[in-house]
C-alpha cells in the first residue's frame, strides 16, 4: 500500500515510521511510504510556505502554491486528506476503510497543516476530504499522520503475526473493548492471575474473556454496546457467570 505525506517536517513522519512494525512493513514492501517536503516547491530563497492572512488576525496561513505544486508533482494516490480538527473523526472503521485501499496497489495521501491552517482553496480544490484524530489542537498534522498510518498499516494482510489480533482487540470485529491480559508470574505482590486462566479449560477461558470484554465495555464505553444493539441473552448469562476483573 502506498501512502504519501505532504509536510514541512518530513523527517518527523519518516523517523517514526521507520521503527517497530511500521519499519518492518516498509522493509518487506507492505508499506510504501513517501514523505514530501512542501518547501521543495517554494520559489523564494527563504523557502517560504506561509504568509499573513487576508483580513488580518493572529498567526500565519500556509500558502496554496507550494502545496498544489508538491501534490501535482508527486501524483499521489487518492484520496488526499487534510489533517484538520474539523474533519471526519478518525476511528477503527475509518482505519479499516483506508486499509482496504491497498487492493490493486492503491493507497491514500495525507496533508499536514501547520500554523493557523492552510489556504481554504487547498481544502476546496485539492483535497478529497479531512480527517481529525480528536477534539484537540496540535502544532501540526505530523503526529496525527503517524497515528493514521500506524492504525491503517497494522490492518494490512501480513502486517501482524497473529491474524486474530484485528478481530479480538479493542474496536475490532467484536465491537467491544479488549479483555484484560495476564502473564507470568501468576502471583505478583499478592495480586494473582484469575484461576480460570490457569485451569487449562480453553472453552471456559474463551467464555471468561468474552465476559470480561463485555464488563469492560459496559463500564467504560456503553455506547459501543448500544451500537451492537444491546446484549444478547448469552452475553447476559456470561456476565452473571463471571464477575468483572477489578479496574481502577
Amino acid at each position: 500500500m502506498r501512502v504519501d505525506v505532504f509536510t514541512i517536517f518530513p523527517s518527523l513522519v519518516d523517523t517514526f515510521c521507520a521503527e517497530s512494525l511500521l519499519g518492518k512493513c516498509r522493509e518487506n514492501g507492505l508499506l510504501d511510504l513517501r514523505c514530501h517536503d512542501l518547501r521543495d516547491h517554494t520559489t523564494d530563497v527563504h523557502r517560504t510556505v506561509d504568509d499573513a492572512p487576508f483580513g488580518g488576525g493572529a498567526g500565519m496561513v500556509m500558502r496554496a502554491e507550494p502545496i498544489f505544486a508538491s501534490v501535482e508533482a508527486a501524483n499521489p494516490p487518492r484520496p488526499l486528506f487534510l489533517l484538520s480538527p474539523g474533519g471526519r473523526r478518525f476511528d477503527q472503521r475509518l482505519a479499516e476503510e483506508l486499509a482496504a485501499t491497498h487492493v490493486e496497489g492503491g493507497g491514500f495521501s495525507l496533508l499536514c497543516g501547520r500554523y493557523e491552517g492552510v489556504d481554504h482553496r487547498v481544502r476546496e480544490h485539492l483535497c478529497d476530504g479531512e480527517i481529525s484524530v480528536g477534539d484537540v489542537v496540535l502544532n501540526g498534522g505530523e503526529v496525527a499522520a503517524c497515528m493514521v498510518i500506524e492504525a491503517v498499516t497494522r490492518l494490512l494482510p501480513g502486517a501482524m503475526g497473529n491474524a486474530a489480533s484485528p478481530v479480538t482487540e479493542s474496536f475490532g470485529l467484536s465491537g467491544l473493548l479488549e479483555e484484560p491480559h495476564f502473564t507470568r508470574p501468576a502471583d505478583f505482590r499478592g495480586w494473582t492471575v484469575p484461576e480460570v486462566l490457569r485451569g487449562g479449560n480453553h472453552a471456559q477461558i474463551e467464555r471468561w474473556r468474552l465476559a470480561q470484554a463485555l464488563h469492560r465495555t459496559l463500564r467504560s464505553r456503553p455506547d459501543l454496546i448500544d451500537a451492537r444493539g444491546g446484549l444478547s441473552d448469552r452475553e447476559k448469562a456470561l456476565l452473571e457467570e463471571f464477575p468483572a476483573c477489578p479496574y481502577p
